[in-house]
């Protein structure tokens, strides 16, 4: 019998949970969880969600095999084929999901290397959002995790996709994704770290295959003495009249950020823009932002910008004038810098984000 969300202790739920996990599950449609190699929970509620085991849905569905490795097929690319289960999200053609589906990789053994290769599928007219939470308990040191994504976005389809890094500081993370938007479909990818990390090195991907085709980035990056993030973005725009935009986010209190953005394009009438800004808070920190752009064709609009500073002496006189600390009126200025609107969620999940952001800066500083 499957165990649920709440059969953990105290402190690993308040851990999955930093990771934006719900949970009473209440909040969701769907849920998923993988504690290191064994899959303890597949579940949903809504009729139009499938979520499984990805090894079982390989085993069950022979659709579902052209899928696997198709997305790196698309991009000529080769993938880690040493994975163990990870999850399988298919959402049906027509099916709007109200309520987010959440999935959660979570780390309990002392070195373990997590090694996961998900598949993600939305059919054609479907729109849902989707949270992955990915998190480690007290007892995970020094592990790894490697997770490895593909998402087919369908013709008119819509797929809001939210992953939370919630790590402890002894941890390498490895995240390798491509998502494949075909006609008139909406991507986009919503990356969160507030919390301490060894390492992340990741550069998702969006490939546009078809007219009216969207993608969108955001990023929202707090980098933490000791911690390394080098966290990238990557469209290709195969198909004209498509557009995308990739915004980053970061902050470094002490940690280094490289911040990278690529836009691709391989066809004619394609608008884009990429956008970076940095915040540095102590002395130790640095932020190397690397923007391209690149096209075959005159008959585009690719455009950058970045930025990247530090607070303001005055920002910090200001707020304190008016009874902050030095350390509340520091957070006050970050949480209005990591602006959680970018990341174009509804309304239960922006709210959660911002309670996780609030709380997080309040016990940082």
């Amino acid at each position: 019998m499957e165990k649920g969300l709440t059969n953990f202790g105290k402190e690993d739920l308040e851990k999955i949970s930093s990771a934006g996990i719900d949970i009473s599950e209440k909040t969701r449609s769907a849920s998923f969880l993988q504690e290191d190699g064994e899959v303890i929970l597949t579940k949903s509620l809504l009729k139009g969600v499938e979520i499984l085991n990805r090894e079982e849905a390989l085993s069950r569905y022979p659709e579902v095999r052209k899928y696997y490795g198709k997305a790196f097929k698309t991009l000529d690319r080769d993938f880690p084929k040493d994975t163990e289960k990870g999850y399988f999200i298919r959402v049906k053609k027509g099916t709007v999901v109200q309520l987010p589906v959440q999935a959660c990789l979570f780390l309990k053994k002392k070195r373990f290397e997590q090694k996961v290769h998900n598949i993600i599928i939305v059919e054609e007219g479907a729109k849902a959002y989707l949270i992955t939470g990915c998190a480690s308990s007290k007892s995970a040191e020094e592990s790894f995790h490697l997770g490895v994504s593909e998402f087919f976005v369908h013709k008119g389809g819509y797929l809001n996709f939210t992953m939370i890094h919630s790590w402890r500081k002894d941890i390498s993370v490895k995240p390798i994704s491509i998502a494949l938007v075909e006609e008139g479909a909406t991507f986009v990818s919503n990356y969160i770290c507030l919390h301490a990390v060894k390492e992340v090195s990741m550069y998702p991907t969006a490939v546009l295959l078809g007219k009216n085709a969207r993608a969108s980035f955001n990023s929202l990056i707090l980098s933490h003495l000791g911690s390394f993030q080098d966290i990238g973005s990557r469209v290709v725009f195969r198909e004209g009249n498509t557009s995308a935009e990739i915004i980053s986010r970061a902050v470094s209190a002490g940690g280094r950020i490289i911040a990278r953005g690529h836009l691709k394009s391989e066809a004619k009438n394609v608008k884009a823009h990429l956008e970076c800004r940095g915040l540095i808070i102590s002395q130790e920190g640095t932020i190397h932002a690397i923007p391209e752009l690149e096209t075959d064709y005159r008959d585009v609009e690719l455009s950058h910008e970045a930025a990247i500073g530090k607070i303001s002496r005055e920002e910090i006189e200001y707020l304190c004038a008016r009874g902050f600390s030095r350390e509340q009126a520091q957070a006050i200025i970050i949480r209005g810098f990591m602006d959680v609107e970018i990341l174009a969620l509804p309304e239960i999940l922006k709210n959660e984000i911002k309670q996780l952001e609030e709380k997080t800066l309040r016990s940082g500083f």
